[in-house]
Formats: structure tokens, C-alpha cells, sequence
């Protein structure tokens, strides 16, 4: 039985990233729960620079619980363009994200108030003219900012009595369909993990099954597309929920149902079945020879 082969350089480098990783989280949560203790705090208060630590990390608890807690935040803003409906009055949506356990950079949606008694809309009704439209985002492209804001904030219309405006509904909506976008690129960064792709030295040979690539095939990474050593490339179509609704591969001799339920390693090939989370957890497996 031959041993295996000595690790190298990357290999051990790797491993020291990784160690230093954990010790830096572990410090963190030390320093934590050290500066949130009352005896702690007790002796922290005869030192200035010890208390304004202290002061410092409880602002950042309380930010971050309020970030955790407030995902979605109105505030109001002033357009400077002096030709501005409205006066240049602006109401603007923040929407927090935590993906992979990380706060991103938080998404806006800018809203004003063209249908005033100033405009070309002078006729509508007073309850109309206070309605709002999407004036600027900086919310992905592919998330359908239209479709939402046509079916939870139409324009008013004089000959449709009963339509309302629900901003409510818009910024629920408009962060769930954030969230799931994230969510769906963490599933590709989890399955590349999972398949030894991405690491520095690792090309995907020796992950069991080959894999050589898996990259988002679309904006929306709605699609996974999966290549193989032998040529053999894949297609992954997940759902809202992270459910696999179909797979499909594809070699030299047309379509391959062999590689597909190798992929899914029998768990099974309904639409819906099967979780993207399954998958990982079975390359992972792969990948460490289990």
C-alpha cells in the first residue's frame, strides 16, 4: 500500500491561512465576551482608554443588533437637481443583507412624489397625489424591481377606483427577492468549496467525479452550470427555496441520466426533491474520500 504523497507548500500554506482564521475568530468572541461582562466592565472603568473600548464595542453590538433586527429602514433625502418634482423631496429605502455571515453593502431605492397638484396630474385625487414612484435604485439588475413596483405601487389612475399603493409589501418583497439572490451565489460558492475548486492548487481532479468548473450560468443564478475533466458539462436549475427543479447532462453522445444521478448521488431526481445543501454535503463527501 503506497503512502500518500507529502503535502506541499500551498498545501501547508493553506492550512496555516485557515489556523489563523480560527484564532482570529476565537480572539473575537474572547474579546466579546470579556467586554460584555459586568465584572469586566467594573474594572474597565478606572482606565479612559479601557472604558472607551469598552464604549466602542458596545456601540458596535447595538449597530449590529439594529442591523440584524431593522433589515428595512425609511429615511428622507433631498434631490439637489433644482428642476426636481416635488421640490427635490425624496424618500429613500434601505435594505440590509447578511450573506455567508457578512453584512454587505446595504441596497437603496430612492422614491418621490411626481403626481403633485403642480403637475401635469393636477385632476387626480388628493390621496393619489401623495403616491410614490421609483425614482433611483442600486439594487441588482436581475432582481425585478418593475414587476414589484408595478403590482405594489401603481400609478394612480382616475378611471380605476380601489387601486392602493403598499410600500410594505414592495420593500418585503423587494428584500426577499435580495436575499435569495445572495443566497444563490453562496450556493455556488458552496458547491465550488465543497468540489475542492478555487483553492489555490486545487484544479477539481481530485475531487472524485472530476469537476473542473461550477460557475452561475445566468444573472439571476437561477442556472449552475457544471463542467467535467471528460468534457461532460451540466446544468443545475434551482428554485426560490434552494430546491434542485431539474438536472441535466450532457457528453459527447448526448444527454448523459447516468451523470446526472451521479451527481445527486441517489438521492434522487424529482423536481424539488432534492436541496442544493445536499448536493454540496455530497461532493463534499467526495472530496474527502468518504
Amino acid at each position: 500500500m503506497s503512502s500518500p504523497p507529502p503535502p506541499t507548500l500551498d498545501d501547508e500554506i493553506s492550512a496555516l491561512q485557515s489556523k489563523i482564521t480560527t484564532l482570529k475568530s476565537t480572539i473575537a468572541l474572547q474579546t466579546s465576551t470579556l467586554l460584555t461582562a459586568p465584572s469586566t466592565l467594573s474594572l474597565l472603568s478606572s482606565d479612559p482608554k479601557l472604558t472607551s473600548q469598552s464604549h466602542l464595542h458596545t456601540s458596535h453590538l447595538q449597530q449590529t443588533l439594529y442591523r440584524i433586527c431593522a433589515t428595512l429602514t425609511l429615511f428622507r433625502a433631498r434631490d439637489p437637481d433644482p428642476n426636481a418634482v416635488d421640490s427635490g423631496s425624496i424618500l429613500g429605502l434601505r435594505i440590509e443583507v447578511v450573506s455567508r455571515g457578512k453584512f454587505l453593502r446595504p441596497y437603496y431605492v430612492l422614491f418621490n412624489r411626481p403626481w403633485t397638484p403642480s403637475s401635469f396630474s393636477s385632476s387626480l385625487p388628493p390621496a393619489q397625489k401623495k403616491w410614490l414612484r421609483v425614482h433611483r435604485h442600486t439594487v441588482p439588475a436581475c432582481i425585478p424591481l418593475a414587476g414589484l413596483a408595478a403590482r405594489y405601487l401603481p400609478a394612480p389612475d382616475k378611471d380605476k377606483k380601489g387601486r392602493k399603493q403598499d410600500l410594505g409589501k414592495f420593500a418585503r418583497g423587494v428584500r426577499r427577492e435580495v436575499v435569495r439572490y445572495h443566497a444563490r451565489l453562496g450556493t455556488v460558492a458552496d458547491l465550488r468549496k465543497a468540489a475542492g475548486l478555487g483553492r489555490r492548487g486545487g484544479n477539481g481532479n481530485g475531487n472524485g467525479i472530476g469537476l473542473v468548473d461550477i460557475s452561475p450560468a445566468d444573472a439571476e443564478v437561477r442556472h449552475i452550470s457544471v463542467e467535467w475533466e471528460d468534457g461532460r458539462t451540466g446544468r443545475l436549475v434551482i428554485g426560490d427555496d434552494g430546491e434542485v427543479l431539474k438536472v441535466v447532462v450532457v457528453g459527447e453522445n448526448g444527454r448523459d441520466r447516468e451523470g446526472a444521478k451521479d451527481l445527486l448521488g441517489g438521492l434522487g431526481c424529482q423536481p424539488g426533491t432534492v436541496k442544493v445543501e445536499e448536493v454540496v454535503k455530497r461532493l463534499a463527501n467526495l472530496g474527502s474520500g468518504a
